[in-house]
């Protein structure tokens, strides 16, 4: 009975402790984000006093709740706008394979002054723990599993440096890096540099970097802090992931550096030679001559033409807002699976043939999620062109009963992608006006109803610059929704004969 008692008060005092951690401890100023007592260690963040789990209550899903502290308030107030700027260009940073920063808000006390920022939580750990397990399992690395992260990792870097200005990371280190369940590379400490060189010498800082943990150091190349280094740095950083991913573990003497033997041992060790040069290449101590991460995504070693699989999921996947959520499901059920979907014809012989039955719609359906979340990207058609990041659109929340921090929370900038539309118009006959209903599902499946009273003036490309500025699309949605609109306003909106109730062509429309 003694020992049944005992696992019975285990079971309760586990029980008191998880109720306990997830305690919401306070809120944002809209009351979307709740900070939880249970603190993460999520590494991407070197140099924040306090990281905890927080909950995310519109998308139920749980985010990183990051500050980020400074003790002279005087100095930080004189430079507010600076540090909302920074912070606001960080938000607007939106690629699959970076953390991404959702929302900050600054907070001021009597003594100190702190900036709050929400960040996407990665549960499944770093590349510096999955190298160590898969080291510690008798295991090499797969070359293909290599292939595929340092393609992710390359588009996000290439992201990072064609922004203009470029946005140089100059953190990158496997521990920075996260890998997540389903093979997804997620680089975090995005904000690190941005805000660290925004930040004028008399605000001290209490941003500090990987590279002041001797462990580290190894990642940073020579030039590394001088006025002129530049987005080399981060291919320098790139190359020795790149190395330390091949070879799983570049050893160190403890607590202190890896050593410059240790380094020429793991170059050495590596066999493919096309690896060894593309490694090689990113480790040059000439910055000037190191490649550009848009060479490397071409380099040999990396470069594959693309399946026309990958070619016609990526197609799909931008054009996905076209068509109902389930299609793969409905377009299953009208197949006929003994029906011939492919053929090779041979002289003489009988030909091949690919029947539906062969295909599994379920691995189609796991494939195009996998594409969708950024594990396959296609950078083969790059091109090196600048492109500018949108500009955020926030304000200062109204309604300041709800804060439970002194500063309000600038509005939402809408990221999330339009998967679905469908538009409906019908006309109102006591008021003698058109009706446009709108009803748009989210790539995380929220779904958004819009209702507005048309205008004889209104145009498809006004109504969508309005849902950008508002927060309800993404800019990246406004071409498209403006097409899509332009196609349901072009019809005839002559009001219809009194008693005639809504005109034939207003009626429900989906993406053609």
């Amino acid at each position: 009975m003694s020992g049944r008692a005992e696992a019975d008060q285990t079971r309760a005092a586990a029980q008191e402790e998880s109720e306990d951690e997830s305690e919401v401890l306070e809120e944002s100023p809209c009351g979307r984000w709740q900070k939880r007592k249970e603190q993460v260690n999520q590494g991407n963040m070197p140099g924040l006093q306090s990281t905890f789990l927080a909950m995310d209550t519109e998308e139920g899903v749980e985010v990183v709740w990051n500050e980020l502290q400074f003790m002279d308030k005087a100095a930080f107030m004189a430079h507010e706008e600076k540090i909302k700027v920074t912070f606001e260009q960080l938000v607007v940073v939106d690629h699959p394979n970076i953390v991404k920063v959702h929302k900050y808000w600054l907070d001021v006390k009597e003594s100190k002054a702190q900036v709050i920022f929400i960040t996407e939580y990665v549960s499944s750990g770093s590349l510096k723990q999955f190298l160590k397990k898969t080291k510690k399992n008798h295991k090499a690395m797969n070359a293909r599993a290599w292939k595929r992260w340092c393609t992710q990792m390359l588009s996000a870097l290439n992201y990072l440096h064609s922004c203009d200005p470029p946005i140089i990371h100059g953190n990158l280190t496997s521990d920075t890096i996260f890998i997540q369940h389903n093979g997804l590379i997620k680089i975090g400490s995005v904000w690190h540099r941005v805000f660290a060189k925004a930040l004028p010498p008399e605000l001290h800082s209490p941003v500090h970097t990987e590279r002041e943990d001797p462990r580290n150091l190894h990642f940073f190349p020579p030039e590394y802090g001088e006025i002129a280094d530049g987005t080399a740095v981060d291919i320098f950083s790139f190359g020795m992931c790149a190395l330390e991913m091949a070879v799983l573990e570049i050893q160190s003497n403890g607590d202190t550096s890896v050593t410059k033997e240790a380094i020429e041992r793991a170059r050495h060790s590596l066999d493919d030679p096309n690896m060894r040069e593309f490694i090689l290449g990113c480790l040059l101590l000439n910055p000037s001559r190191r490649p550009t991460a848009h060479d490397l995504l071409f380099h040999q070693v990396l470069f594959e033409v693309h399946s026309l699989k990958l070619l016609a999921a990526h197609c799909f996947i931008a054009h996905q807002y076209l068509w109902p959520e389930n299609v793969v499901e409905e377009k299953t059920k009208e197949l006929d699976l003994s029906e011939v979907m492919a053929e090779i014809r041979r002289a003489g012989r009988l030909p091949v043939q690919w029947r539906y039955s062969e295909l599994s719609f379920l691995e189609l359906d796991k494939f195009l999620e996998d594409v969708r979340n950024g594990i396959y990207p296609l950078m083969n058609f790059a091109t090196v062109r600048p492109h500018t990041l949108p500009q955020s659109s926030s304000q200062a929340l109204e309604g300041p009963q709800k804060a439970q921090t002194p500063t309000p929370e600038p509005f939402d900038v809408e990221t999330r992608k339009v998967v679905q539309m469908q538009c409906n118009m019908d006309w109102q006959e006591e008021r003698r006006q058109w009706h446009l209903t709108l009803l748009l599902t989210l790539e995380d499946k929220l779904h958004r109803q819009l209702s507005y009273d048309l205008l004889p003036s209104d145009s498809a490309r006004d109504l969508a610059a309005e849902l950008v500025h508002y927060g309800f699309i993404s800019q990246d949605d406004r071409e498209k929704l403006a097409a899509f609109l332009e196609g349901a306003l072009q019809r005839p909106r002559a009001p219809p004969a009194r008693g005639a109730g809504s005109s034939p062509e207003a009626g429900g429309q989906k993406g053609p």
